[in-house]
C-alpha cells in the first residue's frame, strides 16, 4: 500500500478507484473483488462510495464528503453524508387540540371582547 491519505482531518480527498481496488485486496489479504462495490465501509465513521463516472470513489464521513455537491454547498450535508450518516429524527411531538384551535384572546382574562345582539 502506498501511503497516500484518505482523510487528514480537515478534509476528505477523492480517491481513485483503483486505489480502491488495491485498498480492498490490502484488507481481504491479497483477494481482488470481481466487481467494483457501488460504496465501501471503512469503519462507522467513513465510508468509500462509487461517483456516477465510476472512475472515482469520495470520501464520506457524517461531518465531511470529498464530492463536488458538499464543495459548492459548504455548510450543507450531500447526499451522500444524508443516505450513510443519517441524523436522529425530530420526536413526535402530541398534540392538545383544545389547546391548537382555541384563539389567543386579545382582552384581559383571555376573552376576545363584547359580543353585539342580533335582533
Amino acid at each position: 500500500m502506498s501511503g497516500r491519505t484518505l482523510f487528514d482531518g480537515a478534509s476528505p480527498k477523492t480517491q481513485t478507484a483503483e486505489a480502491v481496488k488495491q485498498l480492498i485486496a490490502y484488507q481481504h489479504h491479497g483477494q481482488v473483488p470481481a466487481e467494483m462495490p457501488a460504496f465501501y465501509r471503512l469503519s462507522g465513521e467513513m465510508v468509500l462510495v462509487l461517483s456516477n463516472k465510476k472512475n472515482a470513489y469520495y470520501v464520506t464521513t457524517a461531518k465531511a464528503c470529498s464530492c463536488p455537491a458538499a464543495t459548492y454547498h459548504p455548510g450543507q450535508p450531500c447526499k451522500h453524508q444524508r443516505k450513510y450518516f443519517p441524523t436522529k429524527p425530530e420526536p413526535v411531538r402530541t398534540l392538545n387540540l383544545a389547546d391548537e384551535i382555541r384563539p389567543a384572546g386579545k382582552w384581559a382574562g383571555g376573552h376576545n371582547g363584547p359580543v353585539l345582539e342580533v335582533a
